[in-house]
């Protein structure tokens, strides 16, 4: 991803917002779980940005992660047509 382009050329190009919830074990206290939220743009079904980002936080983060929940949605889809066979005025 190329840090120059805006969201809306990202999404134009494919991407799409993902969101994921990380769950870990305190270093400390290893029976405490804790979560961290995570977003960014990036492309499915690869997630190249987000396994960067567990790679990262596995070499440099000490809480072991118990585990990850994600989801992806593009933002921008084809449109919805919907075929209105009447209309109300309100004055």
């Amino acid at each position: 991803m190329q840090k120059d382009m805006s969201e809306t050329e990202l999404m134009l190009t494919g991407y799409g917002l993902t969101l994921a919830e990380f769950t870990y074990r305190l270093p400390d206290f290893q029976s405490v779980l804790n979560t961290y939220t995570w977003q960014d743009y990036d492309l499915a079904p690869d997630y190249p940005r987000l396994f960067k980002f567990i790679e990262f936080w596995q070499e440099n983060i000490e809480g072991p992660l118990h585990h990850v929940r994600f989801t992806h949605r593009k933002l921008i889809s084809p449109g919805e047509w919907r075929n209105c066979v009447g209309e109300f005025t309100v004055h």
